[in-house]
């Protein structure tokens, strides 16, 4: 594992009780999101699009209470993360292929994060689904 992906990992714990997730989930989501340099906007539509003043709440506070679509929307966050940095072991690499255009028939010739931004927690399932096939 690099230095990249142990600072990600660190936060994000394998096995707890629900309740004891959210923190270590928004820690790992921020962080996912300042590597993958997304825009406040995305961020918040990544996560369901919470109300403006619990998104900045948990941004400030890094933790919070999380309902399941948030703390599943993560997990699949931090899976597609986890398998660009399996088939990209150059860790801007695996950054920046979320912003490129794709011709997989799935992007259709748009970015892996044009199709997580549709807002269904569905289309990030499908890019780590796709993620999951590529690494074999």
């Amino acid at each position: 594992m690099t230095a990249h992906s142990t600072r990600i990992a660190e936060v994000a714990p394998r096995h707890a009780a629900p309740d004891t997730l959210a923190d270590p989930a928004l820690r790992a989501f921020f962080k996912l999101a300042e590597h993958w340099k997304l825009r406040i906007a995305d961020q918040r539509r990544l996560l369901g699009d919470p109300p403006e003043s619990t998104f900045y709440k948990w941004k400030r506070q890094q933790g919070g209470a999380l309902g399941r679509d948030t703390l599943e929307r993560i997990s699949y966050l931090l899976g597609i993360w986890k398998s660009l940095q399996i088939l990209f072991p150059d860790p801007a690499q695996a950054d920046a292929w979320l912003h490129k255009p794709n011709t997989a028939p799935l992007f259709g010739g748009h970015s892996a994060l044009e199709r997580m931004l549709s807002g269904n927690v569905a289309d990030l399932y499908v890019v780590r689904q796709y993620l999951d096939a590529q690494r074999g």
